[in-house]
């Protein structure tokens, strides 16, 4: 894969994420927000906190967990990671790949590994898909064969 297709697919991964961000950049949101907005549950998010993948960066005085779009950003990125099968260690590693400014100089190779095992996955859940379809179609035609012999019986 050749350095412009690992800097075109970050790019289309901030241009995604950034259409998906709505709020200015240092307002917070409480999680039942951030929630509504990511599609993931309370829980899901509770459990990313818990393994690392992404700190609140405030709490209210009452403890309420406050979060930016920065950490929105890193959630949408963890959820369309998992589908794939990637493991909270990859999550965490592409992550710190992204953040950190000396990390992404020093991690283009490791970006690409990840960038081709991504597109791989992606590969092979669409012949899952295509297999699945192709499995509801015969189904579809057993249906209209056995409906047709029903219709035929009854005259």
């Amino acid at each position: 894969m050749t350095r412009s297709r690992t800097r075109g697919a970050v790019s289309r991964y901030r241009d995604a994420v950034s259409r998906e961000s709505e709020k200015p950049v240092g307002e917070h949101m409480q999680i039942g927000e951030v929630a509504e907005r990511t599609g993931l549950s309370l829980r899901t998010i509770r459990y990313y906190e818990e393994v690392g993948l992404v700190v609140p960066s405030a709490r209210t005085q009452g403890g309420f967990r406050l979060y930016t779009e920065r950490d929105v950003d890193r959630l949408f990125l963890a959820k369309r990671m998992k589908p794939l099968g990637f493991h909270l260690d990859e999550m965490r590693e592409l992550l710190a790949l992204l953040d950190e400014p000396r990390a992404r100089r020093q991690g283009v190779g490791r970006l690409r590994e990840l960038t081709e095992d991504a597109e791989q996955r992606c590969a092979e859940l669409r012949a899952k898909l295509e297999a699945a379809e192709e499995f509801a179609r015969t189904l579809r035609d057993h249906l209209t064969r056995r409906e047709s012999e029903l219709l035929a019986r009854r005259r």
